[in-house]
């Protein structure tokens, strides 16, 4: 091992200790390759969330008193550091309960205002469910129509087809910005590009992208951006919307009640400015500050040193999983941090349940991305997902387990 790897090797293990979930009950290490589902949460965010729950508890933007004040002012700050984790102002960042409700509020308000009968939204073969299942409650409510951009052979979203595809009709496009089932990493740019060429604004679904890539939306040129919190080492029920100024500034107020007002009479009620105007009731104050806090975590390491050790380990199980002549792998060489194989004669789950008999756990199954299993012509696949806590020897589990299930299988 030359002195590069070696001091790889000794910055995860120290990220390791960090995280208190990568251990299993009887004290052994728990191979953890289902980062792509969701992150272990490191220490730092543990005890941000916990302090927030705990001795600076409050309520925000309503109480008058010290603690209140302060609440408040660590939550707005929650905002100004997500804001500047993608190149973003504060005003322009909505916090939601994740990206699947961040996805539906662009649906039920700006799509709601903008989508009549005979326009049409373009969709990829590869999207997750959130990122279908709202567009087709909108396409039925307004009488819109959904067009499906196909895939390269390698399972990237065909931009050459999409080209071919889009029309004046089209006024979204919506696509993944990293698949969650391939590890595909899209031509923002490009298709930012596509879609503005016809007048159609661009929705990116950032959930596999932000835990590893930078973020900068004025170079993305897309128009609305989603991610969670949970899947960027963060807490659960929290995520982020940004979407350009103009546009979060025209778009209605979708759910009522709360910190979403201006004044209230019962014979009109006026409502707040964006972003306040989408965030109806009490918010998750503690979750805001768990996300700021894994924010600080993630880019006090470097998105770029993530990025590159992921993809070294993706490059090692590809080499490794491309040699056994009965297993299929699904996307391109350079996925990042996520691989999908499925295994001849195994079925993914068989062989989820045996791994997690060896302290390895990976996702099985059809990882909300049903269109895209019809499209690979399997009901599921076996996918690792590796995080900034993995190493090689997640690596070395994985095919340990996956040698003792072939044994098993015969």
């Amino acid at each position: 091992m030359n002195a590069h790897a070696a001091l790889n090797r000794n910055a995860t293990n120290l990220q390791r200790q960090d995280f208190p979930g990568l251990v299993g009950a009887d004290g052994a290490p728990w191979h953890y390759l289902d980062t792509g589902a969701t992150a272990q949460k490191p220490q730092a965010v543990i005890d941000a969330v916990s302090r927030a729950l705990g001795k600076d508890y409050a309520t925000v933007h309503r109480g008058v008193y010290a603690r209140s004040a302060d609440m408040t002012l660590a939550y707005e700050a929650a905002r100004q550091r997500v804001a500047r984790f993608i190149g973003a102002s504060e005003d322009e960042i909505v916090f939601t309960r994740g990206a699947t409700e961040a996805i539906n509020l662009v649906a039920n308000t700006w799509g709601m205002e903008n989508l009549s009968v005979g326009d049409r939204i373009l969709l990829s073969t590869l999207e997750h469910h959130s990122n279908i299942v709202p567009w087709q409650m909108l396409a039925e409510r307004v009488g819109a129509h959904i067009d499906v951009c196909p895939l390269t052979d390698d399972g990237q979203i065909d931009l050459d087809a999409a080209e071919a595809m889009l029309t004046r009709q089209h006024k979204l496009v919506a696509l993944a910005h990293v698949s969650n089932v391939l590890g595909s990493v899209l031509d923002v740019r490009r298709a930012a590009d596509l879609a503005h060429n016809v007048g159609a604004k661009l929705l990116l679904d950032g959930c596999q992208a932000a835990p590893r890539l930078k973020l900068d939306m004025a170079q993305l040129d897309c128009d609305f951006y989603v991610f969670s919190a949970h899947k960027l080492y963060g807490p659960t029920g929290i995520g982020v919307l940004w979407a350009r100024p103009e546009i979060l500034d025209a778009m209605p107020a979708w759910e009522g009640g709360g910190a979403m007002i201006d004044r209230v009479t019962f014979e009109k009620t006026t409502y707040a400015p964006a972003p306040q105007r989408f965030e109806a009731g009490t918010p998750a104050i503690a979750e805001a500050i768990g996300l700021a806090a894994a924010i600080d975590y993630v880019e006090a390491i470097g998105l770029d040193q993530i990025h590159a050790r992921e993809t070294a380990l993706v490059g090692q199980l590809r080499e490794a999983l491309g040699a056994m002549n009965d297993v299929t792998l699904y996307g391109p060489e350079n996925s990042a941090g996520i691989v999908s194989f499925s295994i001849d004669g195994v079925h993914p789950h068989d062989l989820g349940t045996i791994l997690d008999e060896n302290n390895v756990a990976i996702r099985a199954g059809h990882h909300c991305a049903q269109p895209l299993m019809d499209h690979l012509g399997v009901p599921a696949t076996a996918r690792a997902s590796f995080g900034l806590y993995s190493d090689e020897s997640d690596v070395t589990a994985l095919l340990d387990g996956i040698a003792r299930t072939k044994t098993i299988f015969g």
